[in-house]
């Protein structure tokens, strides 16, 4: 995050004086709620607050891993609502153009979609105070680096039709170029697909704002920021014009909460100071026990926790994903992150080097993982001979080391980069002998794997605590509080359930019976027969679908909230115009056109057949993993356009830290998706077959 009060040199004359007025007019006004009174004024009181923002039904958000992602706008708006005791009424639009023109019209009180304030834009609406500042960036293929702008003459810029990159171009061609470059402005094209088209060859060079290609570019290897544009541009919310008093109140809850922090420096401060940013930055790991990104939403045992203690202290998440479980520490002993939260296990070794662990806030055993075929190892006695792999760094290392000469068997080092649940799961392929994890991971892999199993406990229970610096007492005794109210209480009990409740998930085998002959497929054939003939689809791929999802149960719910037959979330369900998700009709009908919005997501080049499956994989683990996986597929040499064999290989990659950690959209555990695919795709040939030509 850049400083705006270096910053302000940067900016033109038209939003100087904008940001001008904001910051300082604004914070001079007195008559802001204190946190106290804000949390004892009745909620909802006033009208809903209409937001606009841009559909979230793909779930685009990229895995922030330096700080705030842009889905940190709409925390900030339900922070303003609740501060003014109104509830929020998300309204998702398809494109920046309409968030303008549907402001125009009357049909949203304010937008919250990343928002670059230029002066085109000021003429049609007005603008709060910046949540934050940008620079807009070239990028184009590494090694095409320009000296300055003036080098852009004959080249070609490809950009999103209507977007403040367009403007920006436009405007600096205008005023610097006698030989200008050429603006190839493309409509309804996300920045994956523009960066796509530059990685291909197909276009010389894009623009991104500067916290966009942070978190896009390393899924591009081949490309890079070639030229930063000289002005900073701020960020802010829209509000139709006119609305004096709303702007002025915006800007005061913006300024209140010390947006403009700059993100990147080091910072030591204890909570005193962490209130003033108005941002916890959290380090911890991408995995499915801390952190990851499921359908579009920020997940995690961690990150709930964590977003729980920071709500509590009227502050932001920000998480931090090092490039190393090494690196945890160090970020925090460096002032880069304010705490670890990772699963760490409380050793009197990590607290060296000025950190401290706060209390405990969970306990687990270390468990020894083998192979599920395994049959000669039961206990301590049967280990000699045999190689254990384990991380270094780990708390297990330091277990094994203890217990290895004992015992007589062979102590090999796993890359710090590599998660356990991979490690675990090279044990599952024979690529690696035996392994030690934690057992809430192991209950995690075995809702997931049958092909592993826990062979005995190797230690006694063990606390898991978050990490800070020993001269943030004040932190520390925040956090301490946090965990001495929250554990084993409902909330820390009903997110452990979440994550680590059920120990085995029993998946119904792809290959049972199915035998009904011309009776129904099941009680919901004609409805799904009605909705699916609207929008193009075989009615028995969706029964397919609806089995995996819910077992035929209307009144299913999910772990992660999605539900009804179709197993929606009700977040995407609103967006879709169905508010009631468990209705049959509606559960059904929300979900195939769900799947027909994700279909017309893929080029049309696309063969069906093979439409189909990467539709079916998004709608189970989020398009963006999808196209992340398609452009690793590429880089392996595989087929980008083929799912069985070559795209879903890519997707098991994913779990990999070698390959998720350049990928846009992170972690994903690929066997998911990929299983989601394959029983669906069974399925749908048992019932074909059974139909015969029954349509």
């Amino acid at each position: 995050m850049l400083n705006p009060h270096a910053l302000t040199r940067h900016l033109s004359p038209l939003l100087f004086l904008l940001l001008a007025s904001f910051l300082f007019g604004c914070s001079q006004e007195t008559d802001t709620p204190s946190s106290v009174e804000r949390a004892s004024k009745p909620q909802h009181e006033g009208p809903p607050l209409r937001v606009l923002t841009l559909s979230q039904l793909n779930g685009e958000d990229f895995l922030p891993r330096r700080g705030l992602p842009e889905s940190a706008e709409r925390e900030l708006v339900r922070g303003y609502a609740e501060q003014a005791g109104r509830a929020v009424e998300w309204v998702g639009v398809d494109s920046v153009e309409a968030i303008f023109a549907s402001l125009e019209q009357g049909k949203g009180d304010m937008a919250a979609a990343n928002l670059t304030i230029t002066p085109a834009r000021l003429q049609r609406v007005s603008f709060s105070a910046p949540v934050t500042f940008v620079r807009e960036v070239i990028v184009g293929r590494k090694g095409d680096a320009l000296a300055s702008v003036r080098e852009l003459a004959g080249r070609t810029v490809v950009v999103n039709q209507g977007s403040s990159f367009e403007e920006t171009l436009e405007r600096t061609r205008k005023e610097r170029f006698q030989e200008p470059f050429r603006i190839e402005a493309v409509a309804g094209t996300d920045l994956e697909a523009l960066l796509d088209r530059v990685a291909e060859g197909e276009g010389e060079l894009t623009v991104l704002d500067s916290n966009s290609a942070e978190a896009l570019l390393p899924a591009w290897p081949d490309l890079e920021i070639v030229l930063a544009l000289p002005n900073v541009q701020p960020i802010g919310w829209a509000v139709p014009q006119g609305q004096h008093d709303f702007v002025t109140s915006l800007s005061r809850y913006l300024s209140e909460h010390q947006l403009l922090g700059a993100r990147d420096e080091d910072h030591r401060e204890d909570l005193a100071g962490i209130k003033k940013r108005g941002v916890l930055r959290v380090a911890t790991r991408n995995n499915a026990a801390n952190y990851f990104l499921l359908r579009g939403e920020l997940m995690g045992f961690e990150y709930e926790l964590v977003k729980r203690f920071a709500e509590r202290h009227d502050l932001r998440v920000a998480m931090v994903v090092p490039p190393s479980h090494e690196e945890l520490l160090d970020w925090v002993r460096q002032g880069r992150a304010d705490l670890a939260a990772a699963s760490l296990t409380i050793t009197e070794e990590r607290e060296q080097g000025g950190l401290r662990f706060s209390r405990p806030y969970r306990y687990v055993s270390e468990v020894l993982v083998t192979r599920d075929d395994e049959s000669g190892v039961s206990a301590l006695e049967d280990l000699a001979g045999r190689n254990i792999v384990a991380r270094r760094n780990s708390s297990y290392w330091e277990t094994l080391s203890d217990l290895q000469q004992a015992h007589g068997f062979r102590l090999e080092t796993a890359p710090e980069t590599l998660e356990t649940e991979q490690i675990i799961a090279n044990v599952a392929s024979a690529d690696y002998d035996l392994t030690v994890a934690d057992s809430h991971i192991v209950d995690i892999e075995q809702t997931y794997r049958d092909d592993i199993r826990a062979a005995f406990t190797l230690s006694e229970s063990r606390p898991h605590g978050w990490l800070m610096r020993a001269d943030n007492p004040q932190l520390l005794e925040a956090v301490n509080a946090f965990h001495q109210e929250k554990y084993r209480g409902l909330f820390y009990n009903m997110t452990r359930t979440k994550y680590f409740g059920n120990t085995k998930r029993i998946h119904e085998h792809v290959t049972q019976r199915v035998d009904r002959g011309d009776a129904a497929l099941s009680p919901y054939d004609e409805l799904v027969r009605k909705h699916a003939a609207r929008y193009g689809m075989d009615w028995r791929l969706i029964l397919s679908q609806m089995y995996q999802e819910s077992r035929f149960d209307a009144q299913a719910v999910s772990w992660m909230g999605a539900e009804g037959l179709m197993q929606v979330l009700p977040r995407t369900g609103k967006e879709l115009g169905f508010d009631n998700l468990r209705d049959p009709e509606q559960g059904i009908h929300a979900g195939i056109k769900y799947m027909d919005w994700l279909t017309r997501r893929f080029e049309p080049e696309l063969e069906m057949a093979e439409r189909m499956w990467f539709t079916l994989a998004a709608y189970n683990a989020g398009i963006g993993h999808v196209r992340d996986a398609r452009r690793l597929a590429d880089k392996q040499g595989w087929d980008r356009n083929r799912w069985f064999g070559n795209v879903e290989r890519a997707m098991l990659l994913l779990a990999e830290p070698t390959y998720h950690r350049q990928a846009t959209h992170g972690y994903v555990r690929g066997q998911e998706p990929v299983n989601y695919v394959r029983h669906i795709r069974d399925r749908y040939e048992a019932y074909a077959r059974l139909t015969g030509g029954r349509e």
